[in-house]
C-alpha cells in the first residue's frame, strides 16, 4: 500500500519530467493491485499528454519462490504478505481496477511475467520515470539490467523497498548495479520505506 509521501513522489517526478521534456514513457515494475500505474496514467490524462505510455509490468501471479537462505526469504513469508496471498492479482483484476477509473486505453500497455523473460524484450524505446517494486534482489537486478539504460538523462529512478533491506534485496541489488556501473547520482528518501535519485549526465 502506497503511502501518501510515495504518490505524491509519483506525481512529482513525472510532472517534472512533462514540465522538461524528459522523453520517455512510465513503467511500473511489480503493480499488484495496480495503483501506482493507475495514478501515472491519470498523471498523463490530467495534462492531456496522448504520446507517452504507461508500461504495467507484473507476474499477474504473485511473488516467485525466493532463493533459499537469501534474505527475498523474509518477504516471502512475512505474515502481512501471507494475509494478501503474495501479491497475486491476475492481470484482469488489474484491468479492472483501471477501468473503474475510466483510464484502460492504448496507453496502458501489460507486461505479464517473470521480469528475467519479459523486460529484455519489451519494445521500449526510451524511458523517463522507472519504478521498482520487484521485492527481491533478482527481479530488482534484471529490471535495472534490462531497463535503466533505456533511461533518458533527468528521468527518475524509483525505489519503493530500499528501507526494506532486512527482509527483501531491493536494496541490495540497487547498490550493486550502482557501484558496478558508477552510478553516483545522489539518492533521496522520500519516506523511511522508499527513495528515489534523478539520472545525471
Amino acid at each position: 500500500i502506497c503511502s501518501e509521501k510515495r504518490l505524491n513522489n509519483i506525481q512529482f517526478c513525472m510532472e517534472d519530467c512533462l514540465a522538461k521534456n524528459v522523453p520517455g514513457d512510465f513503467i511500473e515494475c511489480g503493480a499488484w493491485r495496480g495503483g501506482a500505474a493507475i495514478l501515472m496514467r491519470g498523471i498523463l490524462a490530467a495534462h492531456g499528454v496522448t504520446d507517452r505510455i504507461v508500461w504495467v509490468a507484473d507476474s499477474f501471479q504473485g511473488l516467485p519462490t525466493p532463493p533459499i537462505g537469501s534474505v527475498d526469504e523474509q518477504m516471502y513469508n512475512f505474515e502481512a504478505v501471507l494475509e494478501i496471498d503474495r501479491f497475486a492479482v491476475t492481470l484482469e483484476e488489474v484491468k479492472s481496477n483501471f477501468l473503474r477509473y475510466g483510464l484502460l486505453d492504448h496507453q496502458v500497455q501489460f507486461l505479464p511475467g517473470w521480469f528475467n523473460e519479459t523486460l529484455p524484450s519489451a519494445p521500449i524505446d526510451k524511458l523517463a520515470v522507472l519504478r521498482l517494486d520487484g521485492d527481491y534482489y533478482e527481479s530488482t537486478m534484471d529490471t535495472l539490467v534490462s531497463l535503466y539504460p533505456k533511461l533518458s538523462v533527468g528521468g527518475y529512478v524509483i525505489i519503493d523497498d530500499w528501507g526494506l533491506d532486512r527482509m527483501c534485496g531491493e536494496k541490495q541489488a540497487v547498490l550493486e548495479y550502482r557501484q558496478e556501473h558508477q552510478i553516483t547520482d545522489d539518492i533521496r528518501a522520500i519516506d523511511y520505506h522508499s527513495a528515489y535519485w534523478q539520472k545525471g549526465g
